[in-house]
């Protein structure tokens, strides 16, 4: 498998994680989001979308972190990413997409971007844009967590799902943001936990071989 990649990309970072989860070695490439090299011609002809990350299997290849996690978990079982239970397999994928569809999309590079150069939008305009999505996806997110959550310790239940799995990088990116986490603790105890364990501190953007 190979994994088209950027340290910084939390899309990438969740899949990554899962990666590294189901325990599933792949080549790491790098395409620089900031050198604009998801839009040369060669990686537009290979992934149309023109997105990171995209993971390349026996020459076909999946765009969407989510499909891209979802595939893997059907190829590697365990540990499982989704309940076996419909309605509690609907209540992680509702965690999951209020981050990779309602949080990260507004927030990404190329959203960022366009609010500085087109715009004109300084750093202190971008990113205050940037804290006050995460903290309105954050507060819903923060009430569905703590009614499903057993122990603080995981988004669903007291076992590993895609919800920890997108959790994580968004957290991240809320602090490298510095965005007031006071009014979510039980995101900060879930997210804390995970780091600490070894699939998702080896996804980490610091510890990737294209970190700059």
């Amino acid at each position: 498998m190979k994994l088209y990649n950027y340290f910084r990309s939390s899309a990438a970072f969740r899949v990554r994680i899962a990666l590294n989860l189901k325990g599933l070695e792949y080549e790491h490439i790098s395409k620089s989001l900031v050198k604009h090299e998801h839009r040369a011609a060669d990686y537009l002809a290979l992934n149309p979308q023109g997105l990171i990350p995209a993971l390349e299997v026996d020459g076909t290849v999946i765009s969407q972190s989510l499909a891209i996690i979802e595939y893997l978990n059907d190829l590697q079982p365990q540990p499982p990413l989704l309940p076996a239970d419909p309605l509690a397999r609907a209540q992680v994928r509702s965690m999951a997409l209020a981050i990779a569809c309602d949080i990260h999309p507004l927030n990404n590079l190329r959203v960022l971007n366009y609010l500085r150069q087109d715009l004109a939008q300084n750093d202190e305009g971008v990113n205050t844009w940037y804290r006050h999505w995460i903290s309105a996806g954050f507060r819903g997110l923060e009430q569905q967590v703590a009614k499903h959550s057993s122990a603080r310790r995981h988004c669903f239940g007291d076992s590993l799902s895609l919800a920890d799995v997108c959790l994580v990088p968004q957290m991240y990116n809320a602090r490298r943001f510095k965005t007031d986490l006071s009014p979510f603790p039980t995101l900060v105890a879930i997210s804390t936990h995970l780091e600490t364990m070894p699939a998702f501190d080896a996804a980490r953007p610091e510890a990737q071989p294209d970190a700059q």
